[in-house]
């Protein structure tokens, strides 16, 4: 690989490459191996396609792309020149994959996907509902490229962005173009990245730092780990852009999740390949700006996400976040001292292309004030998971019905919680909101980095604000007592009510706790940890009341709430109830079974066992007479 000296020879470089990378008609799969469809085997079926490619003697490339987006179907891919999209994919199906495809000129019918078997398969990626409504340009190069090859990277016009802005453009352009651009931080609150940027080369330091954000800690979130597995050279290019514009910025850090193995190695990969081509190092293409990468590991702290937390780790202590100010982009707050700029992997994969087409480009995508696209992990109870890119402004309804599939089981839908494990959790009164920074926070959830999970009517609401306190309680540093001791309050609450201990007052007591934290707490994790409890109680607060007044879970998730019963005109006496009982609760009669209630530990298993449900839930209400009962099936 030689070293590019000019300018020029970057573009002579994309010409040639156009015409050798990019073959029209050329034979080719590009097969997704990311970490959804590794973990269902297809680097198993790659191996099997190439064995019977080699067996026929054929002429096709294999691409092994990141991500492609559709995790439930994978593994998938696609195959050029008919542009066909096969999913679920089987070793057993390399051999008829390819004599139908490239032997006969035909689809595979039995590796298409189809909605059910009344309709016809769909042959391309783009008229499948799941991708139909996306909008790809974060994604795009997931489902192209190989990501450890920069040649197909700058191929598909990779490194334009750098080459426009070294050729034709002075810092101040650049910045001033991400500003107009009004480029909001994907990775949280939604920041401008325009401003930080503008704020940080304000401070006028000789020295000043980058940092990538990949520190994504949240449940069910994979936004970030899929664009550094990949497309890791957009990442590059991003902060070459932000360091060009920023100025004085020689060094710039990734800081990764120990935990993202395959983001690491495709980095370090990328990386390597930018040093030896002139694009990264000294006086790159021939110019007097010089940037160096290196990478950071994280050690797996969910508090290192926050910018103060991550900026002291890089600096090898532990990850404590501190006051602010000063601010990172100011001197004496970030790297050892020195302005730092720091934004999540979404918002720099955006730089480059926002540099090439142009702000009037993007400000055209999603809605007025969140122009552009962002990255969702959809996850929970919906039936298509996976990555979802989709202009801002759509609305919750479309991206779970229309692109999801709607809730597995033809369940009702319940709520969705985005935003991570700090995020809200919204029901289905907001279905028609538009996904933007500003509507998400006016309804109490955020943006956040993208997570977004699906809950339908076997869920508890009560339980699922329990498990995201647990985990940010769990993850707390503990360097603030609003946090370390605000949210271990909270939580001994939730677990109270859940346990079905709960007391009259204890709803009260957890709004009045939550206020508190968010208000005194010293990080964004604490500021946002009693978000899950605070919206579940605002918009689901008949369920805290029902599992403390009733000791009831409408939903029976919640073991040790309620009385069970059994519908002895439903029952057919099976005894599997009795069978699954470990504490002989369960009693047979001549005609009938029965629960003992002195034995009964209400541990569920006679619930699970049931094949037709007639193992019932009494909901009880105390009253002065006594006490009144009302019966409700268990899910």
């Amino acid at each position: 690989m030689e070293k590019l000296k000019s300018i020029q020879e970057l573009q002579q470089l994309r010409e040639r490459l156009k015409s050798e990378v990019l073959v029209p008609g050329k034979k080719r799969i590009r097969a997704c191996c990311g970490t959804g469809c590794t973990a269902t085997g297809a680097y198993q079926v790659l191996a099997a396609v190439e064995e019977e490619i080699n067996k026929r003697g054929l002429d096709v490339e294999i691409i092994r792309t990141g991500c492609q987006g559709m995790c439930q179907k994978g593994p998938i891919m696609n195959v050029d020149p008919l542009n066909i999209f096969y999913q679920k994919v089987q070793p057993s199906q390399a051999s008829d994959l390819i004599a139908f495809t490239f032997g006969g000129g035909i689809p595979y019918r039995r590796g298409m996907y189809r909605e059910d078997i009344l309709h016809e398969p769909v042959l391309e990626m783009v008229d499948v509902p799941f991708y139909t409504k996306q909008e790809r340009h974060v994604l795009l190069n997931n489902c192209m490229i190989d990501p450890k090859s920069i040649y197909h990277y700058i191929a598909v016009g990779g490194y334009s962005g750098l080459q426009k802005a070294l050729s034709s453009m002075t810092p101040d352009d650049v910045l001033n173009e991400i500003d107009k651009a009004n480029l909001r931080g994907r990775g949280g609150a939604g920041f401008p990245a325009g401003r930080k940027w503008k704020h940080t080369k304000s401070a006028k330091s000789k020295i000043n730092f980058i940092v990538a954000n990949g520190d994504e800690g949240d449940p069910g979130a994979f936004m970030d780990r899929s664009i550094m597995e990949g497309d890791p050279h957009a990442l590059l290019e991003g902060m070459l852009l932000c360091a060009y514009a920023i100025e004085n910025a020689r060094f710039g850090f990734i800081y990764v999740r120990h935990e993202y193995p395959l983001a690491v190695k495709n980095l370090s990969v990328a990386i390597e390949q930018a040093e030896a081509l002139g694009l990264l190092g000294d006086n790159i293409l021939g110019t007097d700006f010089s940037f160096h990468i290196s990478i950071r590991e994280g050690a797996g702290a969910f508090v290192c996400g926050e910018a103060t937390a991550l900026v002291t780790s890089i600096e090898g202590h532990r990850g404590f976040p501190r006051a602010r100010p000063p601010r990172l982009s100011e001197m004496g707050g970030g790297l050892w001292g020195y302005p730092t700029n720091l934004n999540n992997i979404e918002t720099y994969a955006w730089v480059p292309r926002i540099i090439d087409k142009g702000a009037d480009w993007f400000l055209n995508i999603g809605s007025k004030n969140s122009p552009g696209t962002k990255v969702f992990a959809l996850t929970g109870k919906v039936v298509n998971t996976g990555l979802v890119e989709v202009p801002t402004g759509i609305t919750l309804r479309e991206v779970i019905f229309d692109i999801g599939g709607g809730i597995i089981g033809g369940k009702k839908f319940k709520a969705v919680q985005t935003g991570g494990p700090s995020g809200g959790c919204i029901p289905e009164e907001y279905l028609d909101l538009p996904v933007d920074f500003d509507s998400l926070k006016a309804v109490g959830s955020m943006m956040g980095s993208g997570g977004m999970v699906v809950l339908d009517e076997d869920n508890c609401m009560v339980d699922v604000a329990r498990y995201f306190l647990a985990f940010t309680q769990s993850e707390s540093c503990g360097k603030c007592p609003p946090c370390r001791i605000g949210t271990y309050h909270m939580l001994q609450l939730m677990e109270k009510i859940t346990k079905g201990e709960g007391q009259p007052g204890d709803i009260e007591k957890l709004e009045i706790l939550g206020k508190r934290i968010i208000d005194s707490a010293l990080c964004g994790l604490g500021m946002t940890a009693p978000n899950p409890v605070l919206t579940t109680i605002k918009y689901f607060r008949e369920e805290y009341e029902e599992h403390i007044n009733d000791k009831f879970c409408r939903a029976n998730v919640c073991a040790g709430l309620g009385k069970y019963v059994i519908d002895n005109e439903q029952c057919f006496l099976c005894g599997l109830c009795r069978d699954a009982c470990a504490f002989n609760a369960v009693k047979e009669t001549r005609d009938k079974f029965f629960i003992d209630q002195d034995y009964c530990t209400k541990c569920k298993a006679c619930i699970t066992a049931c094949p037709i449900g007639a193992v019932k839930v009494m909901k009880q209400t105390a009253s002065v007479e006594g006490g009144t009962t009302e019966v409700k099936e268990a899910k």
